[in-house]
């Protein structure tokens, strides 16, 4: 299968709880090439609000093996997913590196794996600058979007953030901090080191916490 053929990035895994798998590059405006594994933002969205529409839908497993992408795609899809009025618990398989940060923090509760790995880095772009300036202040405002975002739905701090992107001394020719499973749970990042069976468990946890409440009103 090519990198630019359709693909469904949500799976019922029983009749009220869906799977999204966020696979690859997060893929923006531009296609990729055919070689390259992406997730296509244009398909997630609409998928994310039959989640929320769906009765018969009751809670979201996010799966993630990222290495980023797009960051206004990956926002947006993060974005959508913290607004769900429905439980959400997210896992990281191998890596939720650059946008796959937000993408990973985004859910209710979050799970990494021990061989996981996570990348912070400062946000990238590609292209001839016309004005220098502006274009750094632009590329500030869309870091501070991406470390607030962070923060906001992490136990980590926006400055913890800010200096683990500028961290000199870890990443070989770049800048910015790889924390494995423990690491990015030590950190804040993410709420627990699990693996499938934690994050299912948590999720049916939150989904019968959910209708309690409901009962209540």
């Amino acid at each position: 299968m090519s990198g630019n053929e359709k693909t469904d990035n949500v799976a019922k895994l029983e009749s009220r709880i869906d799977l999204l798998s966020i696979i690859g590059e997060v893929e923006g405006h531009e296609a990729l090439g055919e070689r390259t594994k992406t997730t296509r933002y244009e398909q997630i969205l609409p998928r994310l609000a039959k989640v929320e529409d769906d009765d018969q839908i009751e809670g979201l497993l996010i799966l993630l093996n990222t290495v980023g992408g797009d960051v206004e795609a990956g926002l947006a899809i993060a974005e959508m997913i913290a607004s769900l009025s429905k439980p959400t618990v997210s896992l990281v398989l191998g890596g939720g590196h650059s946008i796959g940060v937000p993408l990973a923090v985004s859910s209710d509760y979050s799970f990494i794996v021990p061989s996981a790995t996570m990348v912070i880095h400062p946000v990238r772009t590609s292209g001839t600058f016309i004005g220098v300036m502006q274009s750094y202040r632009n590329m500030e405002k869309t870091q501070d979007r991406i470390t607030g975002f962070i923060a906001g739905h992490s136990r980590i701090t926006q400055e913890r953030i800010e200096q683990l992107m500028l961290d000199t001394s870890l990443l070989v020719k770049d800048v910015g901090t790889m924390l494995d499973g423990r690491e990015a749970v030590e950190e804040g990042l993410i709420d627990e080191v699990g693996g499938i069976r934690e994050a299912l468990t948590k999720l049916h946890s939150l989904i019968d916490q959910a209708k309690k409440q409901n009962s209540k009103m």
